[in-house]
């Protein structure tokens, strides 16, 4: 599925496409989407709206130096636009960036966060840690098109 995108608003839908896609089918472990896309492309953007739809009140930012921020989903919270009874309770957001290869983020609870089926993980720069992604990740991809414009395309390899 292929979205462009000129503004927030934009972001946000397909933001909504792919919460349908990860809450569409039941899974024993961690569901993990995989935001590949240039500096400026818009990944942590994408996130944010998630957190929106997912009721997270929090400011959202990139991880880059922190590596990974947990972000609580409020069983009180009612998903806006159309979610309903998303299974998740925790938002994982991770920024690969900074390491060097997949045994870093491994040391920071890998295999127990992508063991939980209440964790929804977005992570940006998976390529630097490709070897660990589970099978069923949902692929984005995002591309800087201009200024105000981005090019936002996803499916499940």
């Amino acid at each position: 599925m292929k979205f462009i995108s000129k503004s927030l608003k934009e972001t946000a839908e397909a933001a909504k496409k792919i919460l349908r896609q990860v809450s569409a089918e039941p899974r024993s472990k961690a569901t993990v989407a995989a935001l590949y896309g240039d500096l400026g492309s818009g990944k942590t953007a994408l996130v944010q709206e998630v957190g929106k739809l997912l009721g997270i009140k929090e400011p959202i930012q990139s991880p880059t130096f922190v590596i990974m921020k947990r972000f609580e989903i409020l069983a009180s919270s009612e998903p806006k636009r159309g979610q309903k009874d998303l299974r998740f309770k925790s938002l994982m957001h991770i920024d690969a960036y900074r390491l060097e290869q997949a045994s870093e983020l491994e040391k920071l609870g890998w295999k127990e966060i992508i063991s939980n089926e209440e964790n929804l993980i977005f992570i940006e720069w998976p390529e630097r840690v490709g070897k660990i992604l589970p099978s069923g990740t949902l692929k984005v991809y995002l591309k800087f098109l201009d200024e105000k414009t981005r090019e936002i395309s996803f499916g499940e390899e």
